[in-house]
């Protein structure tokens, strides 16, 4: 199914953004054609943004640009990567303009009279910290506890790192195998 025959009727005699010519292989490009894309653009955004309003405000930043003429479709790529790679850049105007940190400074919430508000500590506290050993010891506790051939092959690739090559080398395996082993011996830690 073609992307414009889900569109508004009113889209159908649409005028051309952008004419061809002659010669140079220029496409030209409908207002139907960009705004088939729009659904995909607002996911796009939403995901990126993580706010569906402003998610809606580049996608409408980018149909402006297109239709004022600042970005200009020169065919090199498909339409929605277009599209796209102008939406990224919106986002990221969108992300330079939003304030990246709250002032310490501000009573706005009703905080303690000399300014100072209650800031989380971004590393772990001594319970978090006390957990993670666990979950370490009892994930190394399972590594131990597998098959020879899964933990060789556990052992080598992830917790030492070494690159694939040699470890097939050493274990005398191909690197499809190995990736088998890995995959298995990842599956009998979760289950």
């Amino acid at each position: 199914m073609h992307a414009a025959a889900a569109l508004p009727a009113r889209f159908a005699s649409a005028p051309r953004l952008a004419r061809a010519e002659p010669g140079t292989g220029t496409p030209s490009l409908a207002i139907a054609d960009v705004v088939a894309h729009r659904a995909y653009l607002v996911r796009f955004a939403a995901r990126r943004l993580r706010d569906p309003v402003l998610a809606e405000d580049a996608v409408h930043d980018v149909f402006e640009a297109v239709l004022s003429g600042r970005a200009s479709f020169g065919g090199r790529a498909a339409l929605r990567s277009w599209l796209t790679a102008v939406l990224k850049n919106k986002i990221v105007d969108a992300l330079r303009r939003s304030p990246a940190h709250e002032s310490l400074d501000g009573d706005d919430d009703g905080a303690s009279s000399e300014g100072a508000r209650n800031v989380a500590c971004p590393h772990p506290g001594p319970d978090e910290i006390a957990e993670q050993r666990q979950r370490l010891a009892r994930t190394l506790a399972g590594i131990e506890a597998l098959p020879r051939g899964l933990r060789d092959a556990m052992r080598m690739r992830v917790l030492d790192e070494q690159p694939t090559g040699e470890v097939c080398r050493e274990l005398g395996i191909s690197e499809e195998n190995l990736f088998v082993r890995v995959h298995r011996a990842r599956k009998h830690l979760l289950s």
